[in-house]
């Protein structure tokens, strides 16, 4: 699809956001970058990122200025809201910042969307595998079931699988469809639900086609390598980078679904460009599940690395089990995941090679244990 349609997207010189205003400006739209530049992800006193396409138009600004965000929201077709606060652990202590952020944030756009005028014809919102908490399961004598976290018992006593909650046997995680109910276990999760939620029902009121994109766990190039509440990816990439083994909760075979970013926007594209997703919710995965010991092992093999990772077995609070996505209703759309887990990390290595990192996981734990959120 070639187009000329305008579009704003409001954290776009960050990691995902910057990966779809290159695919954007490739498809012929022109786009408008808004990004604050937040220093834990971009360092103090940053500029505008290199990696920025240079066909971009680039306003810094938070998304919590209302009248900063009004003139950049002017004069565009299309909005794509990626601006977001992002990571479990420090949500549950930095409450008022991701709050802020990403609901405030959020309500100020839609606000601006209602109130004054405007050409915005449609929006898409970044949302979150994160606020399904822990996904779907099965039991091989009781079949299917959603479950509530584990109890903070069971997680005491190191038994980390999740149970079949009628004969307490271990369950299998299935794919997590987007009807499943949903159970927020961090702050992080709750704002992306609130995200959400605003988006779906003002865009309905008000007749402006929107999407929720129900992200699920993406790595690749450009992910910040020094901040240590950026993606498990990531922060692997950058502990192996400096010698160090990666940290892991739990005994590590807890599974996600990582998804390399130019997957990820490919499928944020098709849903922009696609009228019957209007209105929609929308997992972006690969239907694929690999644990985090599995992602730590690859990214070591791939460094060349002979240590292992440091399997702690210890529950960080707002962690959940098991979750990967069921993507069967993007996929009817057209969406095919292309990249392997160990292509996309290979792909991401590569680019980490070339990058300056401090690995401050270690600063992160402690900020954890210290709030009483490690168990």
């Amino acid at each position: 699809m070639r187009t000329n349609k305008r579009v704003l997207v409001t954290g776009g010189a960050g990691f995902i956001g910057s990966h779809t205003v290159d695919a954007l400006i490739e498809r012929g739209y022109r786009v408008r970058v808004y990004d604050n530049l937040n220093p834990q992800v971009h360092g103090e006193n940053a500029q505008k990122p290199e990696h920025l396409h240079p066909g971009a138009e680039f306003i810094k600004g938070d998304v919590r200025d209302r009248e900063s965000l009004k003139k950049a929201v002017q004069g565009t077709d299309i909005v794509i809201h990626d601006a977001a606060e992002v990571g479990v652990g420090q949500s549950m202590y930095s409450i008022e910042q991701y709050v802020s952020s990403n609901v405030y944030g959020t309500a100020v756009l839609w606000d601006i969307l209602v109130s004054e005028k405007h050409g915005v014809e449609k929006v898409l919102v970044a949302s979150s595998m994160s606020l399904y908490g822990e996904g779907k399961y099965r039991c091989s004598r009781h079949g299917d079931f959603s479950p509530r976290p584990r109890p903070d018992a069971q997680l005491k006593e190191g038994r980390w699988e999740m149970l079949c909650p009628v004969c307490h046997a271990s369950a299998d995680p299935v794919p997590t469809d987007e009807e499943k109910p949903l159970e927020c276990t961090s702050v992080y999760a709750q704002s992306k639900k609130d995200q959400e939620v605003y988006s779906l029902m003002i865009g309905k009121a008000y007749k402006i086609p929107t999407v929720a994109c129900r992200y699920f766990n993406c790595y690749g190039p450009r992910q910040s390598l020094n901040n240590p509440y950026t993606g498990a990816a990531a922060i692997f990439c950058s502990a192996i980078k400096n010698g160090k083994p990666p940290l892991i909760y739990e005994d590590g075979l807890q599974k996600r679904d990582f998804i390399h970013v130019r997957d990820l926007v490919r499928g944020k594209l098709l849903l922009l460009e696609t009228p019957s997703a209007d209105y929609g919710v929308f997992n972006i995965g690969t239907g694929k599940p690999s644990s985090i010991l599995e992602l730590a092992d690859t990214l070591i093999s791939l460094n060349g690395k002979e240590f292992r990772p440091n399997v702690i077995r210890k529950f960080r609070s707002g962690d959940i089990r098991d979750c990967y996505a069921d993507i069967a209703k993007i996929e009817k759309l057209g969406f095919v995941p292309q990249m392997s887990l160990r292509d996309g990390l290979r792909d991401l290595m590569e680019w980490g090679e070339k990058q300056q990192s401090v690995s401050k996981v270690e600063i992160a734990h402690q900020e954890l244990v210290s709030k009483g959120l490690v168990v």
